[in-house]
């Protein structure tokens, strides 16, 4: 618990010295204003992949944000004596990037092996192997193996979330918003179809876990908000006809979800559906249900929420 003051007063200093407020630095990082006000105060921990973040973004080292330190040492030594590092300054000049610090190896290494076997599949002394490290280390940065799974699963969500920021920043309009967010849930590349074989195994675990699946409910109502918004704004700038933003939100999240898995399931090679097969068809989703005009009063076609 100490550990967890002192990082969240680290993050205070880190704050204070880019000289804008607790919101816009919180935007800067892509993180839930109210989450980092929680974990500042104690009642919510950092995420490894928003401590990595907050350390880009003020200049310092991700392992000075956790005391520990970020070198390739021995992990008994050098990871062992970090305690001492708590009080230690700010680096005065820009650092290595904070991808090399031992808590994002391990993290990292987690979600691969998640994806590759399985939850269930993975175990302590499997990541300690893939990380040429101890299982006393991996211990050291998490306590246990489910806070080392969590862990992998809020930094995945974590990844979501600021690639989603950084892919509709230049977005002209909503429209092309809800293409680049679609563009970026089609499993075209091998680190898209790492996380979403992660996802699948949350859902399995979601239905078992209480745990599991509060972290389940909570990024599935982030990224549904995320989508009605882009569609509220779509309405409002004229490129979307009226609809139900929250319902059409879901309608397209299942039917990305849906098709995401088929796209998983089996290899287009072997008959199966392909990424770019699902992008096509999400994108019909948008023109006609969303962007199409038809005759008739506000002709939507079918019905935006289902009848009584």
């Amino acid at each position: 618990m100490r550990q967890q003051f002192d990082v969240a007063e680290r993050v205070r200093q880190v704050i204070g010295e880019a000289g804008c407020t607790q919101r816009e630095f919180a935007r800067r990082v892509v993180m839930d204003p109210s989450k980092l006000s929680r974990s500042l105060s104690g009642s919510r921990r950092f995420t490894v992949a928003e401590l990595a973040r907050i350390a880009d973004a003020g200049n310092v080292d991700a392992g000075w944000l956790l005391g520990t330190t970020t070198g390739d040492g021995a992990d008994g030594g050098a990871e062992g004596a970090a305690g001492g590092a708590a009080g230690a300054p700010r680096p005065s000049a820009p650092t290595a990037p904070p991808g090399g610090g031992r808590p994002l190896q391990i993290v990292r290494e987690t979600v691969r092996l998640i994806a590759e076997r399985g939850f269930h599949a993975v175990r302590v002394a499997d990541i300690a192997a893939a990380c040429d490290t101890s299982t006393a280390t991996i211990h050291y940065h998490f306590p246990g193996r489910a806070e080392l799974l969590e862990a992998a699963v809020r930094w995945c969500m974590d990844e979501d979330t600021a690639r989603r920021a950084a892919r509709t920043a230049e977005a002209d309009d909503a429209r092309e918003e809800l293409r680049q967010l679609i563009a970026l849930q089609a499993p075209y590349t091998e680190r898209q179809r790492q996380q979403w074989l992660v996802w699948m195994d949350l859902w399995a675990e979601a239905a078992r876990s209480t745990a599991i699946g509060r972290l389940h409910a909570d990024f599935y109502q982030q990224w549904r908000r995320t989508v009605a918004e882009v569609i509220r704004r779509g309405i409002e700038q004229g490129v979307f006809r009226t609809v139900d933003p929250e319902f059409s939100a879901l309608r397209l999240t299942a039917l990305i979800d849906g098709l995401a898995i088929q796209v998983l399931a089996t290899g287009p090679d072997a008959g199966g559906t392909s990424a770019e097969a699902m992008d096509i068809a999400c994108n019909a989703y948008v023109d006609t249900e969303l962007t199409a005009r038809r005759s008739g009063a506000d002709a939507a076609g079918p019905a935006d929420r289902p009848g009584p």
